[in-house]
């Protein structure tokens, strides 16, 4: 449960529901990162007997937040394992392979300025909010302001766990060969460009990198696919050199998203799909997670395959509690972020990629013939607006359609014969999120303005 002790305001103003995240150095510094250090070792339960393995991002606050945080936890008798650059999910691997809990500097898409720290317990397990975050925030805030700091204790072991993770994917998504993809891969300047190369290395793939160099500035583009309009470039560099398909990763690599050999965007409702197509040929009957904003096209191919699909709330912490407790084998998020069961039930971007690959070089198809199958229904994607009151604007917009079937697992989601919508707020800021699909485009397209329309009635907003 959340703690109810007071949390220092430096602490209250980074402290999100999943993970750590806020301007650095100006809101996260070594200091609070050392506090939060000694507060882990607490928390997780190795003070004076155990380990923590620790990696960082390419920013340029990553590396001393790392040591900070890891000296914290030195401070309270653990010993570090230091894997260095690494992807989230390279963390992730590496926590679930040793069997240690994990400690990730970055701050994924955000831009520059902002840096973060994701958390596990042993095996990859989810550290959030409520599940351990707020508890380390309550022990982190009268360390803050110390005079004097404890001493480091702990002893500090380097590894390198990349080749072992390449190693690793490859044995759980087999990519054949006998078809010689052309794929077009942009980093965005962000750990793809670390982990890539030797995970595709062995493939029957000739890469094309884009912006592989690492560089927390972001040069080029932000390293946010969410936001279709730092993928212009991949679309344009496949659309020129003829390839099978782009690839694109955020800037811990930890989501993927894809472009089709026409240079447009797969939606990751259809990637959801796919992959659990693939996943229900290997464990037939399983159940297969997908959050409320996915396709229903989804649910259906779940059924279709002989799976049972279970909707999740949005939010990494939440589908891997959910995958746990349903023993799922596979969770996609229409954000990107795909579950794996048998990689700890953790997310990665990069076994998303191994899958669309696979099933590409299993057949003589295009990709955009390949994925039609998966992409039935239009939607309108994710469209944010600001508003004064977001629960007065839910309420307002549940009154209006008081005769349809509503459902609140996450935010208010309402359902018609030929559509549905869903609305959510922002844990962090006056937003509300709509994501519309209809079985057609103007259908679809209808119902998106009547509800933005709603929500717009506050004379104050304006799109983000």
């Amino acid at each position: 449960m959340i703690d109810a002790r007071p949390i220092d305001p430096r602490l209250a103003d980074i402290v999100k529901a999943y993970d750590v995240r806020g301007l650095s150095p100006q809101q996260l510094d070594p200091a609070i990162a050392r506090a939060l250090g000694e507060a882990f070792a607490d928390e997780v339960g190795i003070a004076g007997v155990g380990q923590v393995v620790i990696g960082h991002d390419m920013r340029e606050t990553s590396p001393g937040l790392a040591a900070a945080f890891g000296d914290g936890v030195r401070a309270r008798g653990a010993d570090v394992v230091e894997i260095g650059l690494a992807s989230t999910d390279l963390l992730y691997f590496m926590s679930g392979d040793l069997d240690l809990p994990g400690v990730m500097i970055t701050a994924s898409h955000n831009p520059a300025a902002y840096n973060g720290i994701k958390l596990c317990r042993s095996g990859a397990r989810p550290i959030g909010l409520d599940t351990g975050l707020s508890a380390m925030a309550v022990a982190a805030s009268p360390l803050l302001d110390r005079e004097e700091l404890p001493p480091v204790l702990g002893a500090v072991e380097s590894r390198d766990g990349l080749a072992r993770y390449a190693e690793y994917l490859h044995r759980l998504v087999p990519v054949p060969t006998g078809r010689r993809l052309r794929v077009v891969v942009d980093a965005g300047n962000g750990m793809g460009g670390h982990t890539v190369p030797t995970v595709f290395a062995d493939l029957d793939v000739d890469l094309d990198p884009l912006y592989f160099e690492l560089d927390g500035t972001f040069p080029n583009h932000e390293a946010n696919p969410l936001d279709h309009s730092t993928l212009v470039d991949l679309q344009d560099r496949v659309r020129s050199t003829g390839a099978d398909l782009g690839l694109a990763f955020d800037g811990d690599a930890d989501r993927c998203f894809v472009v089709d050999e026409q240079g447009e965007v797969v939606s990751p409702s259809a990637i959801t799909a796919l992959i659990a197509a693939r996943a229900l040929v290997q464990h037939p009957g399983a159940t297969i997670l997908h959050n409320v904003i996915c396709s229903r096209a989804v649910t259906e191919i779940v059924a279709e395959h002989g799976g049972t699909a279970v909707r999740t709330p949005v939010g990494h912490s939440l589908i891997k509690a959910e995958m746990a407790r349903t023993g799922a084998v596979f969770g996609g998020e229409h954000s990107g972020h795909f579950y794996f069961k048998d990689f700890f039930g953790a997310d990665s971007g990069m076994i998303a990629a191994l899958h669309v690959m696979a099933a590409l070089a299993e057949t003589r198809h295009s990709i955009s013939d390949l994925m039609q199958q998966y992409e039935r229904y239009p939607s309108s994607g994710e469209i944010n607006s600001t508003v004064r009151d977001t629960e007065g604007a839910m309420a307002q917009i549940a009154e209006h359609y008081r005769d349809l079937s509503h459902d609140r697992l996450d935010g208010l989601t309402v359902t018609a014969d030929t559509w549905w919508f869903n609305v959510r707020a922002s844990n962090t800021e006056p937003l509300l999120r709509l994501n519309v699909e209809g079985d057609d485009e103007p259908t679809m397209a209808r119902v998106r303005d009547e509800v933005l329309d709603l929500i717009r009635l506050d004379l104050t907003t304006m799109d983000s």
